[in-house]
């Protein structure tokens, strides 16, 4: 890749690691760790959403690339490499799906060559671009995909760290540049069933950490889907879309239990 490596802070917690620890990966640090624990001491059901959230991603992405038959992604806020990235699941289903992945912390950069494996007969990048700056992501995603065909862009966690009202404008700008056809598939956090854990979760995250976020109600974030066909069961707890019998995954409870991050997937007319 044409970026160089950056210098990696091992004593300074980094969003993108703490967020890694949840989901049971290895690329953090102690401190990492540290912060992680104290984050999910004010909130313990932060790991079943950031693990819920990675099911959602796996199951929308199956659906999109399996029955919908899309064949690119646009994925803002990839976030460090773990299990079922987006790439992997599409590329499972349809080996010549393009896949371009955005973010802006150093630390995802410093890891990207490992989302950046792909078929031979499908495609992979990764552009070091910030959600605020839709124009640089744009540019850097033509390099990959075709803007005359549909695509799905994919939002899941990454809005929430642009806590004003300029975070609509820029959904907005990304959506108006695809085509019909397009989807959106989007998930953030809200304050629905454990509003006081989810308060406290983003005030620890918010001192502790370098990219501050929010929390959104549903309605709130019901408006990132505006003047789209949002698909069955709508906007709803992650756990609860379209959910998936795993029998690879035994503990789970037959019946997914509702977390506070609400997503859905919507097509663009």
């Amino acid at each position: 890749m044409p970026h160089d490596v950056p210098l990696i802070n091992s004593s300074v917690p980094h969003s993108a690691r703490i967020w890694n620890y949840w989901l049971g990966g290895k690329d953090c640090y102690e401190i990492d760790r540290e912060v992680g624990d104290q984050i999910r001491e004010v909130n313990p059901e932060i790991v079943q959403i950031a693990r819920a959230q990675r099911a959602f991603l796996k199951r929308t992405v199956t659906y999109l690339a399996g029955e919908v038959g899309i064949r690119q992604f646009l994925d803002v806020g990839t976030g460090l490499p773990t299990f079922d990235n987006t790439h992997e699941v599409a590329q499972r289903i349809t080996p010549e799906a393009r896949i371009v992945y955005v973010d802006h912390d150093p630390i995802v950069l410093a890891h990207a060559t490992a989302l950046l494996t792909s078929t031979p007969e499908g495609a992979t990048d990764y552009i070091d671009a910030d959600l605020r700056d839709p124009a640089a992501i744009l540019e850097g995603a033509a390099r990959t995909l075709d803007f005359g065909q549909p695509m799905a862009l994919m939002l899941l966690g990454i809005a929430a760290h642009v806590p004003d009202d300029s975070a609509y404008g820029i959904v907005e700008r990304l959506l108006d540049a695809l085509p019909s056809g397009s989807h959106l598939v989007f998930c953030d956090s809200t304050e629905v069933f454990h509003p006081e854990e989810m308060r406290a979760m983003v005030e620890q995250w918010n001192q502790a950490s370098d990219n501050p976020r929010t929390n959104r109600s549903p309605g709130q974030l019901a408006r990132f889907f505006g003047g789209l066909e949002l698909l069955d069961p709508g906007l709803v707890s992650v756990a609860q879309w379209r959910p998936v019998d795993e029998p690879d995954e035994p503990q789970e409870p037959a019946e997914p239990q509702e977390v506070d991050s609400f997503g859905g997937v919507a097509r663009k007319p």
